[in-house]
């Protein structure tokens, strides 16, 4: 009986030890992200992501952000959730393709009813990520299509679509310091009523800050605004700070 249970102990104490390394094992494929951003437009607009790594060459990923905590609290509390894939195509390239969804009324219903006007299922994101992080050199791309899911929209009213798009590439000084230039475009694409609008389009400098010990980084980046059609203003600006482990 004395050896029937210091067998089970034993047996119990290896299925604990497997199950710790095997978790250990797997969370050191995952990474997470927390990412803050502010702007003219959106105003401030937090965004988290998460990914495991299925192997050397694809992982699987998801995304939300928080439109919301900005001025788009008007569009029914927007927010966006997505899932996707992270191809690694080379050293230092990948490519991250997603599926994501939109809450709220802003694509439904043109953003009709304000703030609590909100649905599940307003409209769905096709988007994309490409990112090169070498030594030298660091580039994002990202382009995204917002396209209405539900039509709630009232009769003098209509469904809304976007493009937003935006690509930057900067060199690297060090492991603290990069800098490079930035372009970005909003432009509405669907509007029975109020017609295409160029929400904005900007280009201009940015400067990095990083601390990769902590996984960390702060950029800012400005400048002249090429095309407006809600206001006439001279310059745009941006900061981001993020995180990840």
């Amino acid at each position: 009986m004395k050896r029937r249970t210091k067998t089970q102990k034993l047996t119990a104490l290896l299925a604990l030890s497997t199950a710790f390394f095997s978790l250990n094992a797997q969370e050191s494929n995952t990474t997470f992200s927390l990412t803050l951003n502010s702007d003219q437009f959106f105003g401030v607009a937090p965004s988290v992501g998460i990914e495991h790594k299925l192997s050397e060459k694809v992982g699987v990923s998801a995304y939300g952000i928080f439109w919301g905590a900005g001025t788009a609290a008007n569009w029914g509390n927007w927010t966006e959730f997505g899932i996707g894939t992270n191809l690694y195509l080379s050293e230092g390239i990948t490519f991250n393709p997603n599926i994501g969804f939109t809450f709220g009324n802003l694509l439904s219903k043109g953003a009709s009813d304000g703030q609590l006007g909100g649905i599940a299922g307003d409209g769905i994101v096709p988007n994309f990520f490409f990112n090169v992080d070498i030594p030298k050199f660091e580039s994002e791309i990202y382009a995204g299509y917002y396209a209405p899911l539900r039509d709630k929209a009232p009769a003098d009213g209509s469904t809304l679509a976007y493009l937003h798009y935006w690509a930057n590439a900067g060199y690297r000084v060090s492991s603290l310091f990069s800098f490079g230039g930035h372009f970005e475009h909003l432009r509405r694409t669907k509007d029975d009523i109020g017609g295409k609008l160029d929400y904005y389009q900007w280009i201009g400098p940015y400067v990095q800050f990083n601390a990769e010990k902590y996984g960390s980084f702060i950029r800012f980046s400005a400048g002249p605004e090429i095309k407006n059609g809600l206001q006439e203003k001279d310059s745009y600006y941006k900061l981001s700070a993020g995180i990840s482990f």
